[in-house]
C-alpha cells in the first residue's frame, strides 16, 4: 500500500483517478480506507508486484502524515509484522516481530482501529471489497450509492487466486497456537453458541492441553465454573465492535505469549465491523471453523 499525505500526491502515484475516488477520498481521507486504481508510471513494479494497480490511502495519523510530508513523496509501507503472525498495534508488537531486522521504531502509540485498512478496488465495476477492515464497507456503498461485490475470499472463507492485496491469500494473522472459531447460526441465541464453545474447551481441556477461549462481554456469564484449565479473555462487547477489533490483534498474540496451546475464538454476525473481525479470525484459523 502506497501512503499518501495530500490529494496532489494521489495525482502522482493513480492515473485516470475516477470521480467515484474522489468522492470516497472526500469523505473517508484521511482514514482506514484503502482504494486501488491504476498505477501511474511513477510507481515502479517493486512497489506493486508488478501489477498494473496501486493501492493508496492517506492514513490519519498525525506522526503518519509528518514522516510522509518529511519524507517529500508518498511511502510505500506494508505491514510490519513476519508474514502469516498476527498485525503489530503496538511498538512492542513490531520489536518482537523484527528486532535485529530493522534498524529503528518510530513509537507513535498504539494503534486506534485495531485491524487493518478495508481495501476497495475501483478499477472494476461493480466495485470489489479485496480486504474488510476498519471502514465498514456498508459506509463505502453508502457514499458510492451502489453496491460493493464481496467475493468469498474478503469474507475469510478461501483464498485468492493470486495477491490482489495484503491478507487475500494462505493463512495470515496467525497465532501459534492451534484456533477454532465457532460460528452461530443465530447470533440472537448467544447461549447456544457459548454452550458449544464451552463443550469444546472442556474437551481440549480433558485432553491436557492448556486452553483460552476468546469471548465477549454477553457471553461472559455462560462461562462460569470452567476451573483454571480453561482460560477466558473478553475481546468487548457486541454492542461495540471497534473495542472488539481494537482488541483482537492483542489477544491473538497474548494466546502465544500466555503459553496457550489451543484456542477458541466466538464467531460475530457480518456487518459492520463484524465482518472484518470475521476475516480476521477465519484466517487466522486457517479455516478452521465449527458451525452450531
Amino acid at each position: 500500500i502506497v501512503h499518501i499525505a495530500s490529494l496532489d500526491q494521489l495525482q502522482e502515484v493513480a492515473s485516470d483517478v475516477p470521480r467515484k475516488a474522489l468522492k470516497l477520498a472526500e469523505v473517508f481521507w484521511p482514514g482506514p480506507l484503502t482504494l486501488v486504481l491504476p498505477k501511474s508510471g511513477s510507481v515502479p513494479d517493486e512497489v506493486t508486484a508488478g501489477l498494473p494497480k496501486v493501492a493508496v490511502r492517506m492514513p490519519a495519523h498525525a506522526v503518519a502524515l509528518a514522516l510522509i510530508e518529511e519524507a517529500g513523496a508518498p511511502v510505500a509501507a506494508p505491514s510490519a509484522n513476519l508474514s502469516g503472525r498476527p498485525s503489530p498495534t503496538s511498538a512492542e508488537h513490531v520489536l518482537r516481530d523484527l528486532g535485529g531486522r530493522i534498524e529503528g521504531v518510530l513509537d507513535a502509540g498504539e494503534t486506534l482501529y485495531g485491524v487493518e485498512s478495508t481495501i476497495v478496488d475501483l478499477t472494476v465495476s461493480p466495485p470489489v471489497l479485496l480486504r474488510p477492515g476498519a471502514m465498514p464497507v456498508e459506509k463505502v456503498e453508502e457514499v458510492l450509492g451502489e453496491r460493493v461485490a464481496i467475493p468469498d475470499f474478503a469474507r475469510g472463507l478461501g483464498e485468492a487466486e493470486r495477491a490482489l492485496a495484503p491478507g487475500t491469500r494462505y493463512r495470515h494473522y496467525a497465532p501459534q497456537a492451534a484456533l477454532l472459531v465457532i460460528e452461530a447460526d443465530d447470533y440472537g441465541d448467544l447461549r447456544r453458541l457459548a454452550d458449544a464453545v464451552r463443550r469444546t474447551a472442556l474437551a481440549k481441556a480433558a485432553e491436557g492441553l492448556k486452553v483460552c477461549v476468546l469471548c465477549t462481554e454477553e457471553t461472559l456469564p455462560f462461562y462460569t465454573g470452567l476451573g483454571a484449565s480453561v482460560a477466558l479473555k473478553c475481546l468487548g462487547s457486541r454492542g461495540n465492535l471497534f473495542t472488539v477489533a481494537r482488541n483482537l490483534f492483542k489477544a491473538l498474540r497474548d494466546i502465544d505469549d500466555e503459553g496457550f496451546e489451543f484456542a477458541i475464538a466466538e464467531g460475530f454476525e457480518e456487518r459492520g465491523l463484524g465482518l472484518a473481525i470475521m476475516n480476521r479470525l477465519r484466517k487466522a484459523s486457517g479455516f478452521n471453523i465449527m458451525r452450531v
